[in-house]
């Protein structure tokens, strides 16, 4: 039986945390930025440990959505990655799970930005491509962020609808990869 851990960041700690960090970098071969790790921060973090340390991990944070004039709290996921060796025996659902029942309990829907490899663990979970336009607050007025459409995958919390795609979502602005 596996054991999924949850805490929010200020109690992981350091040595944790700095373990969690280099698992992330190797996961996705050093494509995993400064601004990446910034992102994951700060929301209440999932993992895996075994004899070698973090076996997976994934977080999830607060960001900001307008949808139609109304603005959603939503529960962001970041940073979830299996350790190579590990990869396919369920530890990603595992995560997952916690951390969409975080998302249950916290916000009206949780949202990500998957990537190829990701998007099928999502689907099987349930989540849905979001199939509206996409767009953030930056710092010089509303951008439109065409690129990230078709792979931003959002989930009702228990009980709760997903807002409609008639109008666009439009996220909160951060350094790096705004998705």
């Amino acid at each position: 039986m596996t054991t999924v851990r949850t805490a929010p960041t200020h109690e992981v700690g350091a040595d944790r945390l700095r373990a969690v960090r280099l698992m992330l970098d190797t996961a996705f071969d050093g494509d995993f930025s400064d601004d990446d790790w910034d992102h994951t921060l700060g929301g209440v973090h999932a993992w895996i440990e075994d004899a070698r340390g973090i076996a997976a991990h994934g977080a999830v944070i607060q960001r900001r959505v307008l949808h139609r004039g109304r603005s959603y709290r939503v529960g962001y996921v970041e940073g979830v990655a299996v350790r190579e060796d590990v990869r396919r025996r369920g530890l990603g659902g595992a995560v997952t799970a916690e951390l969409e029942r975080v998302i249950d309990g916290a916000y009206p829907f949780g949202a990500l930005g998957a990537s190829d490899d990701g998007a099928a663990l999502y689907r099987a979970r349930g989540w849905q491509v979001w199939p509206g336009r996409l767009e953030a607050l930056g710092p010089s007025g509303t951008v439109r962020l065409a690129e990230e459409e078709g792979y931003v995958f959002l989930r009702p919390a228990a009980g709760r609808a997903l807002p409609g795609p008639d109008a666009a979502l439009v996220f909160d602005w951060r350094d790096g990869d705004v998705m």
